[in-house]
């Protein structure tokens, strides 16, 4: 997809409504119209689509800085075309998290899904974002709670399905550390008991 450079869209819209406003004053409406009819053309690209496509060939690059301040240049995300807002939300809420920056990133994903997202996909992406970020702090239970809503969507991508699979592995394996423990607390409490028996007197 060919994508206008962000700043220099930005400077084709000053020129065409700046342009044709001063041409239409000076020479005629139909002299200026050219530049303002792409002046308001670039305007609405602008408005509805925001940088959200330029912002993810930074994040494939693993730029996020770069990313975060592009996304950045969306000045009013509220007018975006609702599929571009879920997306604009998602890219924010990973920049975040690959910032390590869990509680902005989770804000994100939770706008993200009170969204339209284009697709099972991208749902099942942000619940398994969600679920990760809940079992790295600890919380297993809203981890398995978020993946259990992933696992109900008709997910296709292969990248995603790999990334439930990986996570349902590190799920049990987290039920079996707390038996562990558990079976571990329960064994010490046993030895504690039996240290505690008085030997027989030596005769």
């Amino acid at each position: 997809m060919f994508i206008i450079n962000i700043y220099l869209k930005l400077a084709l819209i000053a020129l065409g409504l700046i342009g044709g406003t001063i041409l239409t004053v000076t020479y005629g409406f139909w002299y200026g119209f050219p530049f303002l009819l792409m002046g308001l053309v670039l305007l609405a690209s602008y408005l509805l689509l925001g940088t959200v496509q330029s912002a993810g060939q930074l994040v494939e690059k693993q730029d996020f800085v770069g990313a975060k301040q592009r996304l950045g240049l969306t000045k009013f995300p509220g007018m975006l075309y609702v599929t571009n807002r879920a997306m604009f939300y998602i890219m924010h809420g990973s920049i975040e998290a690959g910032m390590s920056n869990n509680k902005e990133a989770e804000a994100y994903f939770q706008k993200a899904l009170s969204l339209k997202l284009p697709s099972d996909n991208e749902r099942a992406m942000v619940y398994l974002q969600l679920a990760n970020m809940s079992a790295t702090k600890g919380n297993w239970a809203a981890s398995k709670n978020y993946f259990a809503q992933a696992k109900k969507l008709d997910v296709t991508m292969p990248q995603i399905k790999e990334q439930m699979l990986m996570l349902e592995k590190g799920l049990k394996n987290s039920g079996q550390a707390k038996l562990a423990r558990s079976m571990g607390q329960r064994g010490g409490g046993m030895m504690g008991g039996s240290s505690k028996r008085r030997r027989p007197k030596m005769r």
